[in-house]
């Protein structure tokens, strides 16, 4: 059984939910989400609650049961309140900037990194160093920062790259003499 997929998704006021067929309808203001859910799961919506169920005791039904929640959830978070992360840049020289739908980097290399900045996403520079990166969409927030990252990865030896505000980067010492 699923623990994740037992817990019913709770919907905030000022969202309306339908379902139409396998399709769960997410609506806010002039916002629209839509979820396919798989065959081998029910859902139902109440005034402020969305229960997925599974139809049968399958390991893949079990698998996508929990699955279907959390994306079913990510959803409705992204309307009630949105997603955002931060970046920081580490590294001499190292600066954003945005120009309208364009994301400019200085990232050490001997040309400026141009990223475009693709629709549901807005970025913001509130400094040289910091990126912030926000939206609706989990799912798009998350591959837009994987993406910025890819440019200038955080390094092991001097601690350089683009890298999540909170994030951990092991340290290794480098060559002895």
């Amino acid at each position: 059984m699923s623990r994740v997929g037992k817990k019913p998704v709770n919907i905030a006021n000022g969202i309306a939910c339908s379902i139409e067929k396998n399709v769960v309808v997410m609506k806010k203001e002039n916002v629209e989400e839509k979820y396919v859910v798989p065959a081998c799961l029910s859902v139902t919506c109440d005034d402020n609650h969305v229960v997925v169920t599974p139809l049968d005791g399958e390991r893949t039904t079990r698998a996508l049961w929990g699955t279907t929640q959390r994306n079913l959830q990510n959803i409705a978070n992204g309307l009630s309140t949105g997603f955002s992360v931060e970046l920081k840049m580490v590294g001499v020289g190292y600066r954003a900037s945005v120009n309208g739908s364009v994301l400019t980097m200085q990232l050490g290399f001997s040309h400026d990194v141009n990223y475009t900045i693709p629709d549901g996403v807005s970025v913001k520079c509130p400094e040289q160093t910091t990126i912030v990166v926000s939206g609706r969409s989990r799912k798009q927030v998350g591959d837009v920062v994987a993406y910025i990252r890819k440019f200038r990865r955080p390094e092991p030896y001097k601690g350089k790259g683009v890298m999540k505000v909170n994030e951990h980067v092991y340290r290794k010492e480098g060559k002895k003499k």
